[in-house]
């Protein structure tokens, strides 16, 4: 079968999680089926401004064959804040939805022409996030042949009413979790009838060999426990609530040595104090480290399609600390027994306390953490899962 990959930005230098499992999902239907696997995609790598950085047209990475096409133009910042508002009250023309999405981006007709004139040479289009100019136009121009992997979740944009016919269209459905699957045919009645993975999908969790806590604690020189947080850190991340409540844990806790390890690129300014670290962006091999240093994973974020950065812990035997106002969040709490859940300040003080004072159960919530990630979230098992889909 010959299948092609449709996203919005695609490389190693791209860290998107949407776009991480777009080419972590490629390479392993390279590596372990027999399918002819290409991806189209743009030549950015910035999802706020979409500016052309890629130059070549075409190369091999990995053993996928990918196309990068020109956007358009780089997005126009105030002019897409001021769409957004108009969107976001509820009260936009379908023609004021179809600007948003235009200047949503990346504008790239280069791509969607190429789709339509491309459409009976592949078997099958996969289609990364509901979200993108790339899905909502590619989709239109291959019609049935599309599969879609929507990653959707709580958020206001899905219920832009210009995604339902969007909905419509794919001919299969690969969702990352139970819940994306209960959102999707909840507020699209019509994909129920669809084929899809019944939420049993999400992306392959594997470690390199070697993780050493004690190699990142001497590397950064940390030595008191901490709470870590990985990912963007911004607002969207919900990460001035982490600021907020981990302050005021410490003024609560006035002999509490802990420490908050952010790690990941600041979109925000991290607050000066001698008691939150900022790495920045680190290798790979430092993040597992740390990760696996700490005494457990926070994650304030309310937006979460699947959430790699909690399996990554949890197969590290880390536990795991995250907002109840994420369903797919509380979901791999429920199903794990490997994490804890948080409402508000008093919910996370209380849960900061039992796991820094429960070592015995953090340790069985480890290997419970453990043991669901490697009963749901190998490669092997997810590329069989999609493999049955593609063949629907």
């Amino acid at each position: 079968m010959k299948i092609c990959f449709v996203v919005q930005r695609y490389g190693e230098e791209v860290n998107g999680g949407a776009e991480v499992l777009t080419r972590q999902l490629a390479e392993h239907l390279v590596a372990l089926t027999d399918h002819e696997v290409e991806v189209a995609t743009t030549k950015a790598i910035d999802y706020v401004t979409w500016k052309d950085e890629y130059e070549a047209d075409e190369e091999i990475l990995n053993g996928v064959k990918v196309r990068r096409f020109s956007v358009a133009h780089e997005r126009v910042q105030e002019k897409f804040a001021k769409v957004c508002d108009k969107v976001a009250s509820g009260q936009a023309s379908p023609e004021e939805q179809e600007q948003w999405m235009t200047l949503q981006g990346p504008e790239c007709p280069a791509l969607i022409n190429w789709l339509r004139d491309n459409k009976d040479n592949y078997d099958r289009f996969v289609f990364m996030t509901y979200l993108y100019y790339t899905t909502y136009y590619g989709l239109q121009a291959v019609g049935k042949k599309g599969m879609l992997i929507s990653t959707a979740h709580e958020e206001w944009t899905i219920h832009i009413p210009m995604f339902k016919k969007m909905f419509e269209i794919p001919s299969a459905f690969f969702f990352l979790t139970p819940e994306e699957k209960a959102l999707v045919n909840k507020l699209f009645p019509a994909t129920a009838d669809v084929p899809d993975n019944d939420g049993i999908g999400g992306s392959g969790v594997e470690l390199p060999e070697g993780v050493s806590a004690q190699a990142f604690r001497d590397k950064f020189d940390i030595r008191d426990k901490f709470m870590i947080y990985v990912g963007r850190i911004d607002e969207n991340k919900c990460c001035p609530e982490l600021f907020k409540y981990f302050r005021e844990y410490k003024d609560r806790h006035k002999d509490s040595t802990l420490k908050l390890v952010m790690v990941g690129k600041e979109i925000i300014e991290v607050p000066k104090a001698d008691d939150i670290i900022s790495l920045g962006f680190v290798s790979e091999e430092d993040k597992y480290g740390a990760i696996a240093a700490s005494e457990f994973l926070v994650l304030p974020s309310k937006y979460e399609s699947l959430s790699i950065v909690v399996l990554e812990a949890m197969k590290l035997g880390r536990p795991a600390l995250v907002t109840a106002a994420c369903d797919v969040l509380v979901g791999h709490c429920l199903r794990s027994n490997g994490a804890l859940y948080y409402n508000g300040f008093y919910e996370f003080e209380g849960c900061t306390d039992y796991l820094l004072t429960h070592p015995k159960e953090c340790e069985l919530m480890g290997r419970n953490g453990i043991d669901y990630v490697d009963n749901n979230f190998s490669w092997k098992s997810i590329v069989e899962r999609f493999d049955r889909l593609l063949n629907a």
